[in-house]
């Protein structure tokens, strides 16, 4: 019994698991539509959730911002976005992208699909330059595409029409296998099949690739990297205590060049990692949280 009480205490989740867990819960609480099969546009889908999770999800409780902010722009023909503009500089001052390390299910399921055991690609120099696809893919499909076409009158949301592996899942999949919704099956063409190949793409990315879509795809990520340096919630690195070792930026699976840049998710595991304890999780100015787990010399000293 106590083997057992051991491996379960190992295999635990740490509370940013649990997080992301609750997270996508809570994003898609609407429970009544997984079971009609109908997606629910009640006033609470006016609100943008932070993280990437499909409007069109039967079980979606609000708005995904990468959505609404192209919906926006594609109507600027006829009122300006501060609504969403708004929404998405208070997500980025006070979160940055903290939202990718622990608010978005797009991200949680690329972390669970990664623990598969197959050989993993390390980052390199390669990953650090294709890291930089998703701010072209932003200015391209986000916000040229959408604004370009809705002064013509044309909406195109082209990232989401396009691309976006959460609306091809959690939207069109979601739906489609619902049997309410079988007669929507015939209206299936060339595009949702280019779209699902995407999906399984990434999907098999994410085997071998740690959180390719957030690293190398996901415009949203790069909106809220833009904020890194200044969000109130992140990490925090201790100058007076760091002793420039590389070891947070080597063990990051992210294409960091160093702590809190736009590449950095916050996860908070160079807290864990950092041997001199410099790195601290900050709200503001204040920095409350430490190492929540020992590193790995404390642990074999202590063995």
């Amino acid at each position: 019994m106590a083997k057992i009480a051991d491996w379960f205490r190992r295999h635990a989740p740490d509370k940013r698991k649990l997080i992301q867990l609750y997270a996508a819960v809570l994003y898609n609480a609407h429970v009544k539509g997984f079971i009609t099969g109908q997606i629910y546009t009640g006033r609470l889908k006016s609100l943008c959730v932070p993280g990437l999770n499909c409007y069109s999800c039967p079980g979606a409780v609000g708005a995904c911002p990468l959505g609404a902010l192209q919906n926006a722009l594609a109507a600027s023909s006829n009122r300006a976005p501060f609504y969403v503009l708004g929404i998405l500089l208070v997500y980025g001052i006070t979160l940055g992208r903290t939202v990718c390390g622990w608010l978005c299910p797009a991200g949680w399921m690329q972390e669970l699909i990664y623990r598969l055991p197959t050989p993993k690609t390390e980052k390199s120099r390669f990953t650090r330059a294709l890291s930089k696809l998703k701010y072209f893919i932003l200015a391209v499909l986000v916000i040229a595409l959408p604004l370009w076409n809705g002064l013509k009158g044309l909406p195109l949301p082209a990232f989401c029409k396009y691309i976006c592996p959460a609306g091809t899942l959690e939207g069109a999949v979601a739906l489609l296998i619902h049997p309410a919704n079988g007669d929507r099956l015939s209206m299936l063409g060339l595009l949702f099949t280019v779209k699902l190949i995407v999906l399984i793409g990434l999907i098999l990315f994410a085997v071998f690739v740690y959180r390719a879509f957030c690293r190398f795809v996901c415009p949203l990520g790069a909106i809220y990297g833009l904020f890194n340096r200044f969000s109130l919630l992140g990490v925090k690195v201790e100058t007076s205590k760091c002793t420039s070792c590389g070891r947070c930026v080597h063990t990051c699976k992210m294409d960091v060049a160093h702590v809190g840049d736009r590449e950095c998710i916050q996860c908070g595991e160079c807290v864990r990692q950092c041997p001199e304890k410099a790195i601290r999780f900050k709200a503001g100015k204040w920095t409350p949280m430490g190492p929540e787990i020992k590193t790995d010399e404390e642990q074999i000293q202590k063995a």
